[in-house]
């Protein structure tokens, strides 16, 4: 029997809770809205893509929203009145220095899980969510170690496709040879991609540059971290909740957590340029130029993507081109 599939987009939604629940765990990437179904004024072109999916998905058993972003916490209230699917919404602390919103993201995690019995799941015993967190613990430091064996759009799009459809969907037969190195080391960063927004990656290596440092939500950034075992045996749930909650992102307060791992990742792969990455409409990220522009020595390209657009539009591949050709 086919296993009912739970699909969500935020980072901060653990796979593996849902997965030792007995559901297929399904962190989609949605495709950019040309003809939305449901018109929403005013919204960040990710927030209308994914909207316009999960409205018309026939898969789903339920879908997952979170806090992190204002405007998909309102679309939550859409979304269940748009269609029949079950919708959770799961609170996540913007604060991340105190007990209190450890503690709080832990109780929202018990919350989502007794959501998920109401689907059918089972709630998991420790033994079989420390087998499932292993499991994962050991696909993604696989991908991670394919970094320097595929270019950046083929490791971007393997981290999607693992969030999306789990590790049977991902090619694990590495090249012979590694990928060519030359190109000068941009990063991007910034929230969500969309489906069509992986041609980038191509786009830029055609320029002459080249993505060593994918710090978008839905590439390395959005990964969590390692966990580790022996740190609460006998409450992996703890250890789940403790590895995810310190996800670095723009919408924390304060979010220096982002910058010093930004500091690390930047020296580590001798990044040159940064390009960021952010739709319109999006305060959190808007507000972000000024100080990473302050805080870097590093030139940085400010792209916003204002429209539900099939692809990249004329006037980003030109501000890209010229970027990559400043830094050569």
């Amino acid at each position: 029997m086919k296993k009912k599939t739970i699909i969500y987009t935020c980072p901060y939604v653990p796979a593996e809770w849902i997965a030792a629940h007995g559901f297929c765990p399904s962190r989609i990437i949605p495709k950019a809205a040309g003809n939305p179904i449901v018109p929403m004024e005013g919204v960040c072109p990710y927030v209308q893509a994914f909207v316009n999916q999960v409205t018309t998905s026939r898969e789903a058993t339920a879908v997952v929203m979170t806090t992190v972003c204002d405007q998909m916490r309102r679309a939550f209230d859409i979304v269940t009145s748009s269609c029949k699917l079950p919708g959770f919404l799961m609170n996540i602390p913007s604060t991340w220095q105190h007990v209190g919103a450890q503690k709080l993201y832990l109780e929202e995690l018990k919350r989502f899980g007794r959501f998920l019995v109401t689907l059918g799941g089972k709630t998991p015993s420790n033994k079989f969510l420390t087998e499932i967190m292993l499991e994962y613990n050991n696909a993604r430091s696989s991908i991670l170690a394919m970094r320097k064996y595929l270019t950046s759009s083929q490791y971007s799009q393997t981290i999607a496709t693992f969030n999306r459809d789990g590790k049977e969907a991902v090619s694990w037969t590495l090249p012979k040879d590694k990928p060519p190195m030359a190109g000068t080391s941009l990063a991007i960063i910034g929230g969500p991609l969309l489906e069509e927004s992986f041609s980038l990656f191509d786009e830029i290596e055609n320029y002459g540059g080249r993505i060593v440092l994918d710090a978008t939500e839905t590439g390395e950034r959005g990964i969590c971290g390692h966990f580790d075992m022996d740190k609460h045996q006998d409450d992996p749930l703890r250890e789940l909740a403790d590895t995810y909650f310190c996800i670095p992102d723009v919408f924390r307060r304060p979010n220096n957590r982002l910058y010093d791992w930004l500091k690390e990742q930047l020296a580590n792969r001798e990044v040159r340029g940064i390009i960021l990455w952010r739709y319109m409409w999006c305060d959190m990220w808007h507000a972000e130029v000024h100080r990473l522009k302050k805080w870097t020595e590093l030139p940085v390209l400010d792209i916003d993507v204002n429209a539900n657009e099939k692809g990249l539009s004329v006037r980003t591949h030109l501000r890209i081109q010229a970027f990559v050709e400043m830094l050569q």
